[in-house]
């Protein structure tokens, strides 16, 4: 179960941060390397921390204030206080619907039309910015950060991409392709240690140490991984657009549902 763990973790920290919804590509490689049920599924949230450590150590100069620097201080206060704004949708309806769709949505039928319905909605976005009106996250309103929330919360449904959703939600207000994944990257911190909390007190921390293990090397994994894709995430963003990710999504969902 570690070779599975380590290989999980790989795609994780590939996929996180990219709009191709790490979700998605958990679930098929899970249904395909046999790593299904319970603990499966437990796992595949927990392991996004890993992923949002990533985002923290990359970001630390922009979410933690320097000691007597006031100013950036204030800064980073607005910031946390739009993340959180952002992130109340999601937590809202991910509490209440949880368990329907770990019941229902699952599945690789369903993570192959999210990946296609998520690429259109990203091409769509792209096609629509003509004009960026928020150059830097200190611009982004209180407003427009609620907005980009109620977009994450697409990516309830896997396949969507938290990613994805959030970046899609910010293109159409007109956030640069930067901010919005910024932006993205700090909504984040929150929805997925939430997530992974609430996965673990809802099956009752009661895993082994095997597991525990198990869970702590997929983990160590997608931190390293993770780190490495948002600095060549965010290089790329700045000077390409987001279409190569959504022709990637198409193909995938294609082949996902032809092999369905």
């Amino acid at each position: 179960m570690i070779l599975k763990a380590i290989i999980l973790g790989i795609i994780e920290g590939l996929t996180e941060f990219l709009p191709v919804s790490s979700t998605g590509h958990l679930i098929i490689a899970s249904k395909y390397i046999d790593f299904t049920g319970e603990f499966a599924n437990v796992f595949n949230v927990a392991i996004q921390v890993g992923a949002i450590f990533a985002v923290i150590l990359y970001f630390k100069d922009k979410i933690f204030p320097k000691a007597n620097n006031i100013r950036q201080a204030r800064s980073v206060f607005r910031l946390w206080t739009k993340v959180i704004v952002g992130f109340i949708p999601a937590a809202i309806l991910g509490f209440l619907f949880d368990d329907y769709i770990d019941a229902h949505f699952f599945n690789p039928t369903t993570v192959s039309i999210a990946l296609i319905v998520g690429a259109i909605l990203l091409l769509v976005a792209e096609a629509k910015l003509k004009r960026v009106q928020v150059r830097t996250t200190d611009e982004l309103t209180f407003s427009q950060s609620f907005i980009v929330g109620v977009a994450q919360c697409m990516a309830l449904i896997p396949g969507m991409s938290r990613s994805a959703s959030t970046i899609i939600g910010g293109l159409f207000l007109g956030l640069s392709r930067e901010v919005a994944a910024e932006f993205s990257f700090f909504l984040a911190i929150p929805t997925l240690m939430g997530a992974a909390a609430y996965k673990l007190m809802k099956a009752g921390f009661a895993y082994t140490p095997y597991e525990w293990m198990v869970i702590l090397v997929g983990t160590v994994v997608s931190f390293i991984v993770a780190l490495l894709v948002i600095a060549l995430f965010m290089s790329y963003i700045k000077r390409k657009k987001l279409a190569p990710f959504a022709y990637y999504r198409i193909l995938l969902g294609i082949l996902v549902l032809l092999m369905a």
